[in-house]
């Protein structure tokens, strides 16, 4: 079974992993999954705080490769500080910025029952 290859048959026991990335960056982490060659499907997603652009990573794998899933993520998803306009408009009409910390990941891992490639 090829690394990230769901194969679905055996007593294998596979793990399907959502990352939540941050869209700057989606292409690096991204090309370092398939570098390690993990295959992942890639949905755009939106995050309700900020509205920002995210990629969603769906990437199944044996149960003992998860680590190096997440890791691979983790090494290539940053945190920064961003600057966003407040949610309290002040009486003149404007808003003060506020210093907010986006990025990173959010990975939550789930057991596969069942996988059929068709």
């Amino acid at each position: 079974m090829a690394a990230g290859d769901c194969g679905g048959k055996g007593n294998t026991h596979m793990k399907l992993i959502f990352a939540i990335v941050n869209g700057d960056d989606s292409l690096s982490v991204s090309r370092a999954l398939t570098k390690a060659g993990f295959f992942a499907t890639k949905l755009a997603s939106t995050g309700s705080f900020l509205s920002a652009g995210n990629t969603t990573f769906l990437t199944c794998v044996e149960d003992h490769r998860v680590d190096a899933v997440i890791d691979i993520i983790r090494e290539k998803s940053h945190k920064r500080k961003q600057f966003v306009p407040a949610s309290q408009p002040m009486e003149l009409g404007g808003s003060i910025p506020v210093e907010v910390e986006v990025g990173g990941a959010t990975i939550f891992v789930t057991d596969v029952e069942r996988f059929e490639k068709l």
